[in-house]
């Protein structure tokens, strides 16, 4: 008997190293039982020790991409990343509204790990003039929430929450604010809706190996959601899932920096 596998499509940059961006998203997909098909955006010439070279493609070439992929393939959910220019923002848009998939989460890539900046500033305003409009959720962390609200970080959970509900206003239908930068015991995470806020609290795993964390979340988020699951839980399933990858790659060693997560075990 034939049997439908869950496809998921992410339209995001590449990273030599493995750890973030496409890499991350098909790992992801692949340890969640997704089918994970990709459209690049960017090819990144990185390692743990930062990004030393960016090369953004033709926008042309993304939406050829994403049209092979969505013209053969039921894909159901797009996890969106690296959109490194005005105009890879304005043809993914183009995109989504040609094929309308199910669940599109917009993970903001503006800011490598390593303090690198990852896309022009004219990008900024096209992804909330002409994407955001397309998004069901959107996960940024505080900074980058800021640099769209042209505010200051949040600095404690009722500004994370206020700035979470402006965003929310500028069109996704809900924003996940990523809090792990607050200074708190726990790490927190805000899910705004239209109904309400709700609190996801879990422990600080110390690890120097944090490279991807922000991708694979919102990978997990968007194969959750694929596999039947809504939204507040597939949220509460992906959480769980980073922090298992956190667990897993805390004690790998790939590089001289920071490593990624460890998405699937090793073989020994």
């Amino acid at each position: 008997m034939k049997r439908k596998t869950p496809v998921a499509l992410t339209i995001a940059g590449s990273d030599s190293g493995a750890g973030a961006g496409i890499q991350a998203d098909l790992k992801t997909f692949a340890a969640l039982g997704v089918y994970g098909t990709s459209a690049l955006t960017a090819v990144t010439a990185q390692n743990t020790l930062g990004v030393r070279a960016v090369f953004t493609l033709p926008a042309t070439i993304v939406a050829a991409q994403i049209d092979a992929v969505s013209r053969d393939f039921d894909v159901a959910a797009v996890k969106i990343g690296m959109l490194s220019s005005l105009e890879i923002v304005e043809a993914v848009a183009a995109a989504l509204a040609g094929f309308s998939p199910r669940f599109v989460v917009f993970d903001p890539v503006m800011i490598a790990s390593s303090g690198d900046p990852l896309i022009a500033p004219a990008a900024v305003a096209a992804m909330k003039s002409y994407l955001f409009s397309h998004v069901d959720c959107l996960t940024p962390n505080l900074s980058e929430a800021a640099a769209f609200l042209g505010e200051a970080p949040a600095r404690d959970e009722e500004e994370v929450t206020r700035q979470g509900r402006a965003l929310l206003e500028l069109g996704p239908r809900a924003v996940l604010m990523k809090g792990g930068h607050l200074e708190s015991p726990e790490a927190v995470d805000i899910l705004i809706t239209e109904t309400r806020a709700r609190r996801y609290a879990g422990p600080r795993v110390a690890s120097r190996n944090l490279h991807g964390t922000g991708c694979t979340l919102s990978a997990a988020i968007s194969a959750y959601v694929v596999r039947g699951r809504e939204l507040e839980e597939a949220v509460t399933s992906a959480k769980a899932f980073v922090e298992k990858a956190i667990i897993a790659g805390r004690n790998i060693e790939l590089g001289e920096g920071p490593g990624p997560l460890m998405h699937l075990p090793l073989k020994t």
